[in-house]
């Protein structure tokens, strides 16, 4: 039987910190082509990518996994009391970055899958799609490996991500879709002046100032059957003024949208670049206005699928998980265009924290889930 806690270890001590691979795709290439899985590297970009089969390709039953193995900065390294690379144990913890996110979920499914098909070889096809760019700009990598496989024919017929989506027990929550996200630029151009002459410049402060208010204060909606309410947040506001007689000629501001499916990237896009015009005309500057669309939001309606996972769930947890949208944002936006998707991992209280850590009696049980999830689609 495949240890999930050893590879999750073994994962760990990959220092693969995005875009780095560490070694990590290395080292599940040799366990999956151990196992009879075809392996394909599908770098690009800069970006390591693992695609693995086992099965018949474009086979109409292929269950597939996504995942990632690239993990955050350390950040101060001296405030970790355990290496953040040397996979240490204490009191029933493994620690190490990507100890949570997701180096054990990647390690759960890729022993859960080794054992399945060696025991029981399936009818159908069992496909990894592993990234090392899910913590980066995520350009060359989930999106690298659904490129290849719409080039070369292969297909995931629907897919789990293992992701951590438990707030804070095993097996509360799994994910059936997620809010799209997407962060506007704001730049006001006004005429730089003396602070005792206000009437001989054209301040950007009180301009951005309007526009930031009745960005933050409008109701972007109540919510649906499946979504929070959207929100829009302020992040910054900054005119790198150190001076107090001085009236600056530029102010930056920035804001971040987390939407449900009553929104699109586009329609917001246009409502901020309108709302940006009134500013500018009201207050004769000018604004310039950048915006980036990190993923829309989606949603994989209940049924079959999810209905499959909260099962699994239920048989090893005593849970049947809650199933939600919250959160930030997954690699899952991007495998939704090209099948079913769900997420379901272990509990994430730890992820990108200074000494990052599972509980090793999860990833035991986390692997234990996706077997039976495996058996029970395959049955």
């Amino acid at each position: 039987m495949t240890d999930p806690v050893q590879l999750t270890a073994d994962l760990i001590r990959c220092p693969s910190v995005t875009p780095e691979e560490g070694g990590a795709l290395v080292l599940l290439d040799r366990v999956l082509s151990a196992a009879g899985f075809d392996c394909v590297r599908v770098d690009r970009g800069g970006v390591s990518n693992l695609f693995a089969r086992w099965g018949q390709k474009g086979h109409p039953r292929s269950f597939g996994f996504n995942g990632h193995t690239d993990v955050v900065p350390l950040g101060d390294e001296a405030a970790w009391t355990m290496p953040p690379f040397g996979a240490e144990t204490r009191d029933g913890f493994l620690y190490g970055r990507g100890a949570t996110d997701m180096k054990s979920g990647v390690a759960a499914f890729v022993a859960a899958a080794v054992d399945f098909v060696q025991a029981t070889p399936p009818d159908g096809a069992v496909i990894l799609t592993i990234t090392g760019d899910e913590e980066g700009d995520a350009i060359d990598g989930t999106t690298a490996l659904l490129d290849h496989m719409d080039k070369t024919g292969e297909r995931m017929s629907v897919c789990l991500v293992g992701e951590p989506t438990c707030p804070d027990r095993m097996g509360e929550m799994m994910k059936i879709g997620r809010r799209g996200s997407m962060t506007a630029w704001f730049t006001v151009t006004g005429v730089q002046g003396h602070s005792a002459y206000p009437h001989r410049a054209r301040n950007p402060l009180p301009a951005m100032a309007r526009l930031m208010d009745r960005l933050a204060s409008h109701d972007l909606d109540q919510g649906t059957e499946h979504f929070d309410a959207s929100t829009l947040a302020v992040v910054n506001i900054d005119t790198g003024n150190t001076a107090t007689n001085v009236i600056p000629a530029q102010c930056k501001g920035v804001v971040n949208i987390r939407f449900n499916d009553l929104h699109s990237g586009a329609s917001l896009s246009d409502w901020l670049q309108a709302e940006a015009e009134r500013v500018a005309q009201d207050f004769g500057v000018g604004v310039d206005t950048r915006i980036k669309i990190s993923g829309e939001s989606f949603l994989t309606p209940p049924g079959a699928l999810s209905d499959l996972v909260a099962q699994a769930v239920l048989a090893e947890t005593g849970l049947t998980p809650e199933m939600s949208t919250t959160g930030g944002t997954s690699d899952a936006r991007f495998v939704k265009n090209h099948c079913p998707v769900v997420e379901f991992g272990l509990v994430g209280r730890t992820m990108h924290e200074v000494d990052e850590r599972v509980e090793i009696d999860q990833v035991h049980q986390l692997k234990a889930i996706y077997g039976r999830i495996l058996s029970d689609y395959f049955a």
